[in-house]
């Protein structure tokens, strides 16, 4: 009998959780357009209305304030944008600045010209560096308009946990507007968007166990907003026109209510089970190199280089062997290549380097199979040494 594979790649998709499963299956024996007025329509606007309360929960904010999307991608391209209005007065943002480590949805500026998009460094341990912030934005020509920051919550690739809050300081007193990416912090760390002091929050629903294709934009407010990207029916306050997905909404709801009761035990549970993996990892090679070790991390998360073996051979190695991992972020229509993370904390990205995530549907002998898998493909990589 063939042993199940063991799926270690929950940052690139978390499998879709029953919760969300049954709130969908229920969804789509309602046949009612949201926008409809009749008993049908109102219920689908119902479903959909406390959607809109399950996910603001899970991130601290006003119902009133969330944009459903069809992804973080378009979020993030609905509001990385010079164009916003402040009431119905136009507002202008001059510049852009990105971390260097941003997600490729991110680092591509959105609605920006390319020209007006600018990177900020991070330190070897992949934080954000603030002092180079502080020091970009006191050089920011005011006239262009105002400055927006956008920075990730936790790294997609490393894990590792970025000073969002202390950064929220500087942008706004230098009055910019500052968007957090909290993809891959939602349901692992406690996510408050008033403690952040974050203008926009970008989030996705199946990296919580929602079904793909849906996510949000949620906003401090109204009266400041990008002018929307979509364009049509006015669904959405105005904001994201289009008829609403019904089924992947009332999902990414039910995947939210079930991410917010479960965080904190699942993180203990997690944090064990990493502990124990990457104790094992170091006792088999130990010149393996975990990135982002010494500072704070989501649970999840472990980004490994083992020298001498490239990311494109370990990940079919690590396939063949049952184990589904990923090197680096899966978001690239399946490319494989350097890691922009790595370049960026000062690392030589032709090294490489594999992603280990684990989630709620992980189980111990899934931490034993990626355990043996590593230990025979570390083995084979000291053979073929030896043999050149």
């Amino acid at each position: 009998m063939a042993r199940r594979r063991a799926y270690l790649d929950w940052n690139a998709t978390a499998p879709l959780g029953d919760a969300a499963r049954r709130a969908m299956l229920k969804a789509y024996d309602l046949p009612g357009n949201a926008s409809s007025v009749h008993g049908e329509g109102r219920a689908a606007r119902a479903g959909i209305d406390r959607a809109r309360r399950q996910v603001a929960s899970l991130v601290g904010a006003d119902p009133q304030h969330v944009t459903f999307t069809s992804g973080a991608t378009e979020a993030a391209n609905f509001v990385l944008t010079p164009d916003y209005r402040m009431g119905r007065a136009p507002l202008i943002i001059g510049r852009l600045y990105v971390s260097a480590i941003e997600h490729p949805a991110i680092r591509e500026g959105g609605r920006f010209a390319k020209a007006d998009v600018t990177d900020v460094p991070v330190t070897r341990q992949g934080l954000l560096d603030l002092g180079a912030l502080a020091a970009l934005l006191d050089a920011h020509d005011g006239a262009t308009g105002l400055p927006m920051v956008a920075l990730m919550l936790v790294n997609n690739e490393t894990g590792v946990i970025q000073p969002v809050a202390e950064a929220a300081k500087i942008v706004h007193a230098k009055g910019g507007l500052l968007v957090v990416d909290a993809v891959q912090a939602v349901g692992r760390i406690a996510v408050d968007m008033a403690e952040l002091d974050a203008d926009f929050l970008i989030l996705s629903s199946h990296k919580i166990g929602g079904p793909k294709g849906v996510g949000a934009l949620v906003s401090r407010g109204e009266v400041m907003m990008p002018r929307p990207l979509i364009h049509g029916g006015g669904q959405e306050k105005g904001h994201r026109s289009g008829t609403e997905n019904f089924p992947g909404i009332v999902g990414f709801g039910a995947a939210a209510e079930v991410a917010a009761a479960d965080r904190a035990v699942s993180a203990l549970r997690l944090e064990a089970l990493r502990a124990r993996l990457e104790s094992g990892m170091r006792a088999v090679a130990t010149d393996v190199v975990i990135h982002g070790s010494d500072v704070a991390r989501v649970a999840n998360t472990t980004f490994f280089t083992l020298p001498g073996l490239k990311s494109e051979t370990g990940q079919i190695a690590f396939d063949l062997e049952g184990i589904a991992l990923s090197a680096g972020s899966a978001c690239s229509s399946g490319k494989l290549g350097q890691s922009h993370v790595l370049a960026a904390m000062g690392c030589d990205p032709d090294m490489g380097a594999l992603r280990i995530s684990l989630g709620p549907g992980t189980v111990d002998d899934d931490i034993d199979a990626a355990l043996a898998a590593f230990t025979k493909i570390a083995a084979r990589r000291g053979a073929a040494g030896r043999a050149a």
